[in-house]
């Protein structure tokens, strides 16, 4: 299987914007899309909507919105941290919160990296670019949890 990336986004322009960017970026790999938190977390754990999903195929890279409907952001990561087979998944927060309270409690959570989405689109672009190179060519992925 190729390496997948799980966007998390609710906002179905984030999500036009996020495609573009990794277009854009000459990110190919195949891309989930999660509108809210809890299709978020069925889609890991193979629950919901996603039963019997094999879970042994996790995202190489999860890039999480904070602000998300059903779960927020800093639920699902709280969850997918305490899960056996997904804590050492890398979650990468993509948000446009500037709130320091939101940063702290993520990376107390556990999350790899925390982004705010720029504004201009040149410049998310160049951002998504570099998390592409970085997790999904350069970052050694952790081993999976037996």
């Amino acid at each position: 299987m190729g390496k997948t990336i799980l966007l998390v986004e609710d906002d179905p322009s984030d999500v036009d914007l996020t495609m573009r960017a990794l277009q854009k970026g000459h990110i190919l790999n195949k891309l989930v899309v999660a509108s809210d938190g809890q299709d978020a977390l069925d889609y890991l754990l193979g629950t919901g909507a996603h039963a019997g999903r094999d879970t042994s195929e996790l995202p190489t890279l999860t890039l999480l919105d904070l602000k998300l409907p059903k779960v927020s952001g800093l639920d699902v990561l709280r969850r997918v941290r305490t899960e056996g087979v997904t804590r050492r998944m890398p979650v990468v927060i993509l948000t446009s919160s500037r709130e320091e309270q939101d940063m702290a409690a993520s990376y107390d959570l556990g999350v790899n990296s925390y982004i705010r989405k720029p504004v201009d689109f040149e410049q998310f672009v160049q951002s998504v670019a570099q998390l592409g190179l970085y997790w999904l060519v350069l970052n050694e992925e952790p081993p999976k949890v037996k």
